[in-house]
């Protein structure tokens, strides 16, 4: 009877949010990538008429329900459901079923693994296949092929489909507190709404569940990585099982960020020591609860001795001693620990440097479902970085990367900057640390140490507003993020094109016009922002604005922007070569010789690793303050050149958007100057020297962009 009333309650909910959402207006960003439910013009896939769910479970439900309503749009007629299939037919089911068991290779079977799906057509008979080892991996399935239809169809006709994810655990990190802000959030207040849970459920989670699913992404921690130990009391236990009981028919585990004090805030004890048993005790007996409430409970996310949180070293024990001990309460029940490596001190030297002087020891110490999450790059997700040296470098510890979907540092919601070249020059960087080709997707996904378990983590953009994300398109960061976390080796470009038929239109101009802004976009930020390896520029409380003169009295140096930059009369750049902080030899071979050496260092990164003089010659023959000056310059350019291209696309995108993501393009544009403007003047005044006559001059005084103050309230 639970079950059968738990079911009910799921469908509801569905039909609930389906309704909602099929009688919103399209126009406010809310449907997300299911806006454009419409065929391509050219259409050569196949021809659907009904559905045949083969088992039963809440997921199949959601499939069914899935199919008939995108088909019946899709196709402009009603979709039919049956017993048994007949030409027209999708065929939905595991492979014990019979039907699908004979038309399944057992290479494919085997192929397609634990999440992964099948999907054949059957020309003859005029059917197809969505097959998978579970009810999870048919609707992912089920979510290809309706991705497929309405991108690419010939693909279903033309040969077998056979997907597997590369990461296990696919999981968005959310930075929401408890009384609803979030932290680095630009898209409103948190979805979650805990003063209205357990009682009320906030319809729009169910719709999140299914965009989620829609891209692959299996797991999601609930709350900030700066934990309030509330979370763990009982009161919140039940808050967070209601969300766990509406995500779970969407294959999606539930996580939370713990505070590492919690035994002595919630517990009473003198202190949260990893090594005394009553702490092992406290955290033994909470992880019971927990699984009590929660069967399927996916683990921790631990933030520990950083920026203030509390941690094992506040004890005189290391990482590997706080992680192991919940990783011994999490084990008899599947679950992992995931401990972030973001740590540093300020009297720790290089900020760049400390993550790997405190985990790379450590490698080998860690329980086997303790798993050491670690951002994309050494400092704080900047506009660019070289990877975390730690990529490659701990072959007995799983690593997880960690991406950063909000735009904390790229122009918040305001700026277009799609992140999907951001993580995929990531993800296909090669670290050397096993020779050619071990990509830090290939050294984090399993393909190079074989991990037991591997996961990859995205910040996640998302917030109360009706459009999700702060903005348009940031969407497609969302969209990006899953799509590449379920495949690695997709192209940026490809899944741009993806996300804007799905999302816009399938008209050619439009998608060839709008992806080759997209591929720029990120690097236009780079350009008016952080140039040739510099980093940090922004405002020390609000990473929004450039602040490059940024002094604080008493505020610690590594937050700083003269901590990263530090020009001087004789140049610009931190020094991380063997003559300095010697970072690169953090790297492998060829890495650190190239790294090393300003001649070979690539110039994107070639003042994050080096001081050099105003007058050190490029490799187009331009000095170094001249070259910086055409870089901030080319990222004005191309910001006006973005907006030009979007205004010459309104025939195609419906008044609202277009109207709402032209003003978001007049404030990029606007600051992509004041960015120039203001890192341009300021260290102009340690260049002393002119800013080529052939580019345009700044429009803005030095001391009046020293004046201005942000306001945090109007980018929330």
């Amino acid at each position: 009877m639970r079950l059968n009333l738990k079911r009910t309650v799921v469908l509801a909910l569905f039909f609930a949010v389906a309704n909602f959402v099929m009688a919103a207006n399209s126009a406010d960003g809310s449907k997300l990538w299911f806006t454009n439910f419409t065929l391509p013009s050219n259409y050569n896939g196949p021809k659907i008429s009904s559905v045949v769910i083969s088992e039963k479970s809440p997921t199949f439900d959601l499939i069914h329900n899935e199919l008939t309503g995108s088909l019946d749009n899709l196709f402009s007629q009603k979709t039919k459901s049956k017993a048994k299939a007949v030409a027209g037919s999708v065929y939905v089911g595991t492979f014990n079923d019979e039907f699908i068991a004979q038309a399944i290779s057992a290479e494919n079977i085997k192929n397609s693994g634990s999440e992964g799906f099948v999907i054949k057509y059957l020309a003859n008979e005029e059917i197809t296949i969505i097959a998978a080892q579970t009810d999870k991996g048919c609707l992912y399935g089920t979510y290809h092929f309706l991705r497929a239809l309405r991108t690419n169809p010939q693909a279903i006709t033309s040969s077998e489909i056979v997907e597997n994810p590369s990461y296990d655990r696919r999981i968005l990190n959310h930075w929401d507190n408890l009384d609803g802000t979030v932290e680095r959030g630009y898209a409103g207040h948190s979805i979650w709404l805990w003063d209205e849970l357990p009682e009320k459920l906030n319809p729009r989670i169910i719709e999140y569940a299914r965009a989620n699913a829609s891209i692959g992404i299996n797991g999601t921690v609930l709350n900030n990585v700066n934990a309030s130990p509330n979370i763990l009391k009982a009161e919140y236990l039940q808050k967070v099982k209601v969300v766990a009981d509406a995500l779970r028919p969407y294959g999606i585990q539930v996580y939370l960020s713990v505070n590492f004090s919690s035994p002595k805030i919630l517990g009473g004890l003198p202190d949260s020591d990893p090594l005394k048993p009553a702490v092992k005790s406290w955290w033994e007996n909470k992880v019971a609860e927990i699984y009590q409430i929660i069967p399927d409970f996916g683990g921790f996310l631990v933030k520990a001795n950083s920026e203030g949180q509390p941690g094992p070293q506040d004890y005189g024990r290391t990482h590997a001693d706080g992680a192991n001990m919940l990783a011994d309460a999490l084990n008899p029940y599947k679950g992992i620990v995931m401990w972030r490596a973001f740590v540093y001190n300020p009297s720790g030297g290089d900020r760049a440097k400390q993550a790997y002087k405190e985990f790379k020891p450590l490698d080998g110490q860690f329980r086997k479902n303790v798993m050491i999450q670690v951002k994309n790059g050494p400092v704080d997700f900047q506009p660019r970085e070289p990877i975390s040296p730690l990529f490659g470098a701990m072959e007995h510890t799983t690593l997880i990367p960690e991406l950063q979907i909000t735009k904390e540092y790229l122009g918040f919601s305001d700026h277009w900057a799609y992140l999907g070249t951001l993580f995929q020059e990531f993800l296909q960087t090669d670290t050397y640390q096993k020779g050619r080709n071990t990509t830090v997707a290939r050294v984090t996904d399993g393909q190079i140490f074989n991990d037991s378990i591997t996961c990859i983590a995205g910040v996640a953009n998302i917030g109360q507003d009706i459009n999700w994300c702060g903005s348009h398109s940031a969407q497609a960061n969302w969209y990006v993020f899953g799509r590449l976390a379920w495949n690695p080796d997709l192209h940026a470009k490809e899944i741009a094109n993806e996300w804007l038929e799905q999302t816009f239109s399938h008209n050619t101009t439009f998608i060839d016009e709008m992806s080759r802004v997209m591929m720029e976009s990120r690097e236009a930020v780079v350009n008016y922002m952080t140039p040739l390896g510099l980093h940090h520029l922004m405002g020390w409380s609000h990473h929004y604005g450039p602040e490059p003169w940024c002094e604080i009295p008493g505020a610690r140096p590594d937050w700083l922007p003269t901590y990263y930059h530090k020009a001087d009369s004789f140049g610009i750049g931190f020094n991380r070569s063997s003559t300095g902080s010697n970072a690169v030899e953090q790297y492998a071979e060829p890495l650190q010789s190239m790294f090393d050496d300003p001649q070979l260092c690539p110039e994107k990164f070639l003042l994050w690793f080096h001081h050099l003089p105003w007058d050190y010659t490029m490799s187009n023959g331009r000095e170094l303050w001249d070259e910086l000056c055409y870089k901030y310059s080319e990222g004005v350019t191309q910001a006006e050149r973005f907006r030009a291209t979007w205004q010459n696309m309104e025939e195609y995108v419906d008044e609202r958007r277009f109207r709402e993501t032209s003003e978001k393009l007049d404030t990029q544009v606007k600051e992509a100057i004041w960015w120039r403007d203001a890192c341009l003047l300021y260290f102009q005044t340690f260049s002393k020297r002119e800013i080529p006559a052939e580019l345009d001059k700044p429009v803005h005084k030095l001391d009046e962009l020293k004046r201005l103050k942000f306001d945090m309230t109007h980018h929330n």
